[in-house]
């Protein structure tokens, strides 16, 4: 349950995320990586309609030297099962050319990645083999800082014993990409591309009738391939279209902005937001964040205020020297990731509401905070300010589950909870 996928219960959710991320920096491939298993295809396929421009398809072996050694080769099932469902599933849909496809879990050798590309795959991860080649022995122990050839540790005696070097593993890939021009010669391809999803270049072993087990095992559906899936396109061939510039940061915020960004002068303004307006500021405040770092902007040189329903991550990440204000009300995740921002939200005036006994605020508000202050004129859903490291925040009320993992920051709740 690591921090950005702890709410993550659908696709939708995850959608949400990927345009949270896209929004704050629109340079990132955004990644999703999904364990091999089987029924992964209609998973991919619900990904890549969130429009995750990469799917990781990971394998059940490999893994890091701290796991337990029952985890590394009692987990999940192998990367070829799952790559082959995910590949046949999104070209059925219609949706391999618009998302890469990788995958990883123990890749050894040259053969290794042109099975991999022919059942689909176009990238391929590799952590295990690079790493012995810099000198790592699997002692398994990389969590306690005792590692015995300076790989994984911090303290100077033992990384005396790294012997390892970057030559190493260049060394190591040119073997791959030996083994695999050979491979491919003889074949007749030149490029790698050419066999991407060419699973008729892939046979099973027979099998075995005399074993118990082995002989109930039928792999071919993997392997399946008709006129169909030959006609489509085997690999991606363009972007996702997370449609940043319909974002009301890009209509709208980005002019009024600009002399903040550039010349670091105070601006104001308002604007009417709506509840399909997502992310709202979150634009702007990667600008700050990719200029000024993260010391950010002095307090309140960009002061917004919004009337209107807020869409989902309103506020997200804002960085210091951001103050957006709602008149209204505001959707899930807002304040998601919040940095140095403040952030405030109050009723309408025309509203006739009590506020401290009504909502205004979503789900998940100010998840994963690391500063900043807000301020919530009404009630907050469930979870809020989860693994809040370090905002300060007044409001009037919170569900279920507030607070968990709070390591650091203020939340004063003014209200029954």
């Amino acid at each position: 349950s690591p921090p950005p996928h702890h709410d993550i219960y659908s696709i939708e959710d995850l959608s949400q995320l990927i345009f949270d991320l896209k929004n704050a920096n629109h340079d990132a491939r955004i990644n999703v990586k999904l364990v091999s298993k089987t029924g992964i295809g209609t998973i991919a396929a619900g990904v890549a309609k969130g429009f995750a421009d990469v799917i990781l398809v990971s394998g059940y072996e490999g893994g890091t030297g701290a796991a337990a050694r029952s985890s590394i080769r009692h987990t999940g099932v192998p990367w070829e099962i799952g790559l082959a469902e995910t590949h046949q599933t999104l070209l059925l849909n219609g949706l391999r050319n618009q998302v890469v496809v990788e995958t990883d879990g123990k890749l050894m050798t040259g053969k290794d990645v042109l099975v991999a590309a022919m059942l689909g795959a176009e990238e391929y991860g590799f952590a295990t083999a690079p790493l012995v080649t810099l000198g790592c022995v699997m002692m398994r122990v990389c969590h306690m800082d005792t590692c015995p050839v300076g790989v994984a540790t911090q303290n100077p005696e033992l990384r005396k014993k790294f012997g390892g070097s970057a030559d190493y593993v260049v060394n190591f890939f040119n073997f791959i990409v030996a083994e695999m021009r050979e491979t491919m010669a003889e074949l007749g391809f030149r490029s790698l591309e050419e066999i991407i999803g060419h699973k008729e270049y892939l046979e099973t072993h027979e099998r075995k009738e005399s074993h118990w087990k082995a002989k109930h095992l039928d792999f071919s559906n993997m392997l399946y391939t008709d006129e169909f899936y030959q006609k489509q396109v085997q690999f991606c061939t363009k972007e996702q279209d997370h449609k940043i510039d319909q974002t009301l940061d890009m209509r709208e915020l980005k002019a009024v902005v600009a002399p903040a960004i550039e010349r670091g002068e105070k601006v104001t303004g308002r604007f009417a937001i709506r509840n399909i307006d997502r992310a709202v500021g979150t634009i702007t405040g990667s600008y700050i964040s990719k200029k000024y770092g993260a010391a950010g902007l002095p307090e309140d040189t960009i002061d917004l205020t919004f009337a209107g329903a807020a869409g989902q991550s309103f506020g997200a990440f804002a960085p210091k020297g951001m103050t957006l204000r709602v008149e209204g009300d505001a959707n899930d995740y807002f304040g998601k990731g919040l940095s140095g921002g403040k952030l405030i939200v109050s009723p309408d005036a025309q509203t006739p509401i009590v506020a401290h006994d009504s909502a205004i605020v979503g789900n998940v508000t100010l998840y994963g905070a690391t500063g900043g202050e807000s301020y919530i004129h009404g009630k907050a859903g469930a979870r809020f300010a989860v693994r809040n490291s370090g905002a300060d925040v007044v409001v009037e009320g919170i569900g279920d589950n507030g607070c968990e993992y709070m390591t650091g920051g203020t939340v004063v709740v003014l209200g029954e909870t």
